[in-house]
């Protein structure tokens, strides 16, 4: 067998090849024209990369989060935006280790042949935020079914997506000992639930990433689309969330190395007062200060996937990865922006398009002041602040 770093240097190499046939043209005229990236997703699922996770047996890579990481991380580098499609990397977690053998032989060797996307999931909610326990979406079962009711907020990728992973309350809030338990994660069929029961209503922000409100009102969903234990949801879906943060990270981590490469070729060449920008010790030491730090974050991003593939507890290193790839690239983003001066504004650049995207992580998909209360109570002990 080959070193785990030759097949991993072999792993880049070919998402890089592919990601050459889609150029900085490709991605600034997506973002105009606030389109999807669909020839860019066909081709990285015609590749087998968005099945990654599949098992062999199913139709899929049969590869680790690790490896995942990296296909995400060279997306972002190459100048692209892994949100497009990151999904459904994610969000295989709940169905590959808490589905059925049955619901993973209908839907998984679909997912990976690309017949299927699975690229949404939906858990946030307005009056709740990510006080997760607090939702107040109901799943009712009335026979073969279970009737659904309800909002959420925030959803992505819903309207380029065929299933999406859904987390409603089946019991009460005031009725479960532990407020964590009565959450149950369902399979929706975005096909026949659009326009029979859901209502998509997108919402318009700040980078071109399609986000929308969900309203349910008397959804039907087959009592076999349940995932795993009813009322144990949420506890099935952390997994899907610790690989979310891990893979959130190493799209940081590509941007923050996109940001860097293309911050130091600028400086070696744009000359001011006769000399290199990049000759300035007040130049060069932010964008040094921005490498270290992504260097750090890359050393947490691996360790918490290496955790992840082991079936290891990795909660805490994929909370703190998320947390500093982020800060890195954001640091990185701003020095590139900074040392652009206002060639970073324009377009054409496209350092203002990645300095949009890159924002985002400071937030979503979970906050920056959230994952320090994490690791305030869950790693150093502390009293639980909220």
């Amino acid at each position: 067998m080959s070193d785990p770093d030759d097949e991993q240097l072999a792993l880049r190499d070919a998402v890089r090849n592919l990601c050459r046939q889609f150029p900085d043209e490709y991605f600034r005229k997506v973002d105009a024209e606030r389109a999807y990236p669909a020839a860019f997703v066909d081709a990285l699922t015609r590749a087998g990369w968005l099945a990654a996770l599949i098992p062999q047996e199913y139709g899929g890579s049969g590869l680790g989060l690790t490896e995942a990481s990296v296909i995400m991380e060279e997306i972002n580098r190459a100048g692209g935006n892994a949100g497009a499609c990151h999904g459904q990397m994610y969000n295989m977690g709940t169905l590959l280790r808490h589905g059925s053998e049955r619901q993973k032989r209908e839907w998984l060797p679909r997912i990976a042949s690309g017949e299927l996307r699975l690229q949404s999931m939906a858990v946030t909610e307005p009056g709740a935020g990510t006080d997760t326990t607090r939702i107040t979406t109901t799943a009712v079962r009335r026979g073969d079914r279970y009737v659904v009711n309800g909002q959420k907020v925030w959803i992505s990728r819903v309207l380029h997506s065929d299933l999406m992973i859904l987390l409603a309350r089946t019991t009460p809030l005031a009725e479960v000992v532990k407020k964590a338990d009565g959450l149950s994660v369902f399979l929706v069929d975005l096909r026949l639930a659009i326009g029979h029961g859901l209502t998509v209503r997108p919402i318009a922000n700040m980078v071109n990433h399609e986000t929308n409100e969900l309203f349910f009102e008397n959804l039907e969903i087959p009592a076999d689309h349940l995932i795993g234990t009813e009322g144990q949801g949420l506890r099935h879906i952390l997994d899907g969330l610790n690989a979310e943060r891990a893979l959130i990270a190493a799209e940081c981590i590509g941007d923050g190395r996109w940001f860097i490469d293309r911050i130091t070729r600028y400086a070696r060449e744009r000359v001011v007062f006769g000399r290199p920008i990049g000759q300035n010790q007040g130049v060069q030491f932010p964008i040094a200060e921005a490498h270290v730090e992504i260097e750090a974050a890359d050393l947490m991003r691996f360790d918490a996937c290496r955790r992840f593939d082991a079936r290891q507890p990795c909660g805490a290193q994929a909370n703190m990865a998320k947390y500093l790839a982020a800060k890195a690239s954001w640091e990185a983003a701003n020095v590139c922006l900074q040392y652009h001066g206002g060639y970073g504004f324009a377009s054409e650049y496209d350092v203002e398009r990645k300095f949009r995207e890159t924002r985002l992580y400071q937030v979503a998909p979970i906050s920056t002041n959230l994952i320090l209360a994490h690791v305030a109570e869950h790693v150093l002990g502390l009293p639980r602040s909220f």
